[in-house]
C-alpha cells in the first residue's frame, strides 16, 4: 500500500492546510461562500461578515465573534467552544464511563499516571466543535496555568458517527493538554486534533502540533505566570475538532440541563457549585 492508514492521515491533513492558506481572492471567496452556505454559518455572530474581508479560508475558519454575541454566565465553570455535548458525567476512578459507548481511562488519554490520580472520581464535558461552529477555544473559568502535555498520534475524524465506531477514540488522536489551577481545584482542558486540523493553537506558545513523528511532549509553565480569565480566549483549532473539560473531585456537580447530543454555546453553564439553586 502506498500510505497506510496514520500516513494517509498525515498527507491529506498537510494538503488541506496548504488549500486552506492559498490567499488568490477568487478561490479564497469561492471557497469560503460555498462553506458558509452549505453549513449555514450565521454571519450575524461575526465581526467580519464576508468573504472578501478574509486573507484565506483558514482566517475565516478561525473568525472572531462580535463583542457581545457570546454572554459568560456566571456558573462557576462555562463552555468553553461552541459545539454539540459528546458525553459528559462523572469519572469511575479514573475510567471514563458512558463516553461515546467506548470505555477509556484518564491515564491513557492524558499520558501521566500521576497527575490522571488527581481527577480520580471527578466529573467530564466533551463538547464536539462540527464545521460549522466557532473555533476558538475559551477559558472555562479563571486560571493559572501550571503545565501542558502534547500526545502526538492518530488523525481520525471525531464527527459523532465516527466516534460510535472507533473504540477510545480521543486516546488515539493527536492531542493537547493544559492543566490549570482554578479557584475550584485543579482542571483540564483538552484539545484533540482529528483528520484536516492542520493544527492547534495556544494564545500562550502559537502553533503546538509538532512535526510530524515528534515525541510525546511535556512542559511545564509554573514560573511563567500565565494566568487567564474566565471566557478570554486560550487557543483554537485550525479546522474542526474536540475540547474535552475534566474536573477534580469536589463540590461542583453538571448543569442539570447537559444532556448527551444537546447544543451548546460559548460561556453557557457547564458545571455549578453544588450550593448553587436553579
Amino acid at each position: 500500500m502506498f500510505l497506510n492508514n496514520l500516513s494517509f492521515q498525515r498527507f491529506s491533513s498537510a494538503l488541506f492546510r496548504k488549500i486552506t492558506r492559498i490567499k488568490t481572492p477568487w478561490f479564497k471567496n469561492l471557497f469560503i461562500s460555498q462553506f458558509a452556505k452549505i453549513y449555514k454559518i450565521a454571519w450575524q455572530d461575526y465581526e467580519r461578515q464576508s468573504p472578501e474581508q478574509f486573507i484565506n479560508f483558514n482566517d475565516f475558519f478561525t473568525r472572531e465573534l462580535k463583542a457581545g454575541a457570546r454572554p459568560i454566565s456566571e456558573a462557576a465553570i462555562v463552555s468553553p467552544a461552541d459545539g454539540k455535548i459528546a458525553a459528559s458525567g462523572a469519572l469511575d476512578k479514573t475510567q471514563f464511563i458512558h463516553a461515546k459507548g467506548h470505555h477509556f481511562t484518564l491515564e491513557s488519554l492524558i499520558a501521566d499516571p500521576q497527575l490522571a490520580e488527581t481527577f480520580k472520581d471527578g466529573s467530564f464535558a466533551t463538547i464536539y466543535l462540527s464545521p460549522r461552529d466557532y473555533h476558538r477555544i475559551h477559558m472555562p473559568v479563571d486560571g493559572k496555568l501550571l503545565r501542558t502535555i502534547h500526545i502526538p498520534g492518530k488523525l481520525y475524524s471525531v464527527s459523532l458517527k465516527t466516534a460510535k465506531k472507533i473504540p477510545a477514540l480521543f486516546a488515539e488522536n493527536e492531542r493537547h493538554v493544559s492543566l490549570f489551577e482554578t479557584p475550584y481545584g485543579k482542571m483540564i482542558v483538552i484539545l484533540v486534533g482529528a483528520i484536516n486540523v492542520s493544527s492547534i493553537e495556544t494564545v500562550w506558545s502559537g502553533t503546538v502540533t509538532p512535526p510530524y513523528g515528534k515525541l510525546l511532549q511535556y512542559s511545564d509553565y509554573q514560573k511563567e505566570g500565565i494566568s487567564l480569565k474566565k471566557g478570554e480566549e486560550m487557543g483554537r483549532f485550525n479546522m474542526g475538532s474536540t475540547a474535552i473539560v475534566i474536573t477534580e473531585k469536589g463540590n461542583l456537580m453538571l448543569d442539570p440541563l447537559i444532556k448527551e447530543y444537546q447544543p451548546i454555546k460559548l460561556g453557557e453553564p457547564l458545571f455549578h457549585l453544588q450550593e448553587e439553586s436553579f
